[in-house]
This record gives structure tokens, C-alpha cells and sequence, in this order.
């Protein structure tokens, strides 16, 4: 990697390695996940699985981290598979203390791999997720450059969000619901500021804190708001004030400046 999350031939490189989970992790990531997978799904409904954020990365934290997985099936997600997915999910996350909820995604091969997602899911798979079980789909996916394309495709349909999120908010009556809205929000907001200057900037970061500075060098005057919404995803609040500043003020300015820049994510059937 030669920095900015690039390899050597300028494309970008897997953010993740199982050689980067924190040893404290590994037990639940490398042991328990895969086998619960494996009696779930090993009946050849399972083509792969992944897994990706913080834990791969090596920055998970000790009881504040969640685990997140995506399992590739051969076929479409059923009702029996998400009733599977969530039972592994509620298994994995009350038997171990180390991390903070499970969440699993459900996506068939021929989505993943579709021309619709190529610069979406396809995207998410081969760089943002490492191989946890089963033959690695990002194999017969393109290597990506820090584009425009990739920036709309990822991340230019904040506005449809806006629109639920606001109706979340509205039905948030807990300091659990709402600290868990924040989280949600604030980190979608964040990537979406960095992918907006993502092609400008030269290279791609999950890290909230480096997407925030990204995004300031090129929108000075929305810096500090964006680096607030950097440490709201990863301090949540439950205050409402905060929810209404991220949904009605720095989201639908950013949204619009993004279709501004970038254009709009091709239609989803």
C-alpha cells in the first residue's frame, strides 16, 4: 500500500485482514462466527462470507464494537435465511461481551456480482470486506479507482435517506432509539461528505475522523459540523437537537451538493 488506501498501481486496496483482528476479537470472528455460519448454512445454501468494519480493520474496541457480516448465497435471501441470519446474530452477540451487537447481511452471488452493483455491493465486497469462509467474489470483481462513478454509485442516494430517517426520529421515543438513530446517521452523513471529495482528495478511508479532515479541506465552512458528526458516530447521542441538526440542516445541504458534484445512484427494481 503506498498511502491514502492505495495500492502501488493506484487502485484502491482491501481495507481489512484477518491478520489485522485484534487477538481479543479473534475468538469471536476467526471461531465462533464462522461455525455458527457453517450449522446454519452449510447445506449449500452459502457460497461465502465476510466480514468487514472495525474488527478486520484492527480498530475495534473492547465492548463498544459490533461484528458485521455479509454472507453471499447462491440464491436469493428467503425468509428461512434472515430468520437463520438473525438467530446467528442474537447467538454471537449474547455470548460474547467483547462486542456490541451482530449485525449479518443477506445478498445473493448474482446480485453482488451484477452490473448494477459493480460499483456499489460489488465495490463493498471486493474492498471493503475480507474473506471469512468460502471462495472470494472479489476474484471476478474489477479493481476500483477513487472516482466520480464510485462516488455516486456508493453514496448518491443520501436524500431517499434523509426522508426515513426523518420518520425514525419522529417515532424515537428512548435514549436507546435515539443514540442508536445517531450512530446510523452520523456515519452514513460522514462517508457521503468524504466520497463527495473522495475523487478530489485521491484515495479512499473508513476512518470517520480522516473522512471529516478530507471533507473540511475542501468545505471549509462545514468542517467543524462534519468532524461533529465524526464523534457522534462514534460516541452516539440521545439528544433530539442533535438528530435534527444532522437530518435537517448538514444532510440536505449535502445531499444537494452532491448531486451537485456527483449526480444521483442509478435506480434500484
Amino acid at each position: 500500500m503506498i498511502g491514502r488506501g492505495l495500492d502501488v498501481d493506484g487502485t484502491i486496496a482491501r481495507e481489512g485482514a484477518m491478520s489485522r483482528v485484534p487477538d481479543a476479537f479473534a475468538g469471536v470472528v476467526v471461531a465462533a462466527a464462522r461455525a455458527r455460519i457453517v450449522d446454519a448454512f452449510g447445506d449449500g445454501r452459502l457460497h461465502s462470507a465476510y466480514v468487514y468494519g472495525s474488527i478486520p480493520r484492527g480498530t475495534a474496541r473492547l465492548g463498544i464494537s459490533d461484528l458485521d457480516l455479509l454472507l453471499a448465497l447462491h440464491a436469493e435471501p428467503t425468509e428461512a435465511d434472515r430468520l437463520d441470519a438473525a438467530r446467528i446474530e442474537q447467538a454471537l452477540d449474547q455470548a460474547f461481551d467483547q462486542i456490541d451487537g451482530v449485525g449479518i447481511l443477506l445478498f445473493s452471488t448474482r446480485t453482488l456480482l451484477s452490473e448494477l452493483e459493480r460499483h456499489d455491493l460489488g465495490f463493498f465486497v471486493a474492498c471493503l470486506c475480507t474473506p471469512l469462509l468460502g471462495a472470494d467474489l472479489a476474484e471476478q470483481l474489477p479493481r476500483y479507482r477513487p472516482t466520480a462513478l464510485l462516488a455516486r454509485e456508493t453514496n448518491g442516494d443520501l436524500s431517499s435517506a434523509l426522508t426515513e430517517w426523518g420518520r425514525q426520529a419522529a417515532r424515537a421515543t428512548t435514549d436507546k432509539q435515539r443514540r442508536g438513530l445517531s450512530r446510523l446517521v452520523a456515519r452514513r452523513i460522514v462517508r457521503t461528505g468524504f466520497t463527495l471529495v473522495m475523487p478530489r482528495w485521491g484515495g479512499w478511508t473508513s476512518d470517520l475522523t480522516e473522512s471529516a479532515e478530507a471533507f473540511g479541506t475542501y468545505y471549509p465552512t462545514r468542517a467543524e459540523q462534519m468532524l461533529a458528526a465524526a464523534r457522534i458516530g462514534r460516541a452516539p447521542s440521545a439528544d433530539p437537537t442533535v438528530l435534527r441538526q444532522l437530518i435537517d440542516d448538514l444532510g440536505p445541504w449535502l445531499a444537494a451538493e452532491y448531486t451537485a458534484v456527483h449526480g444521483e445512484k442509478a435506480v434500484r427494481p
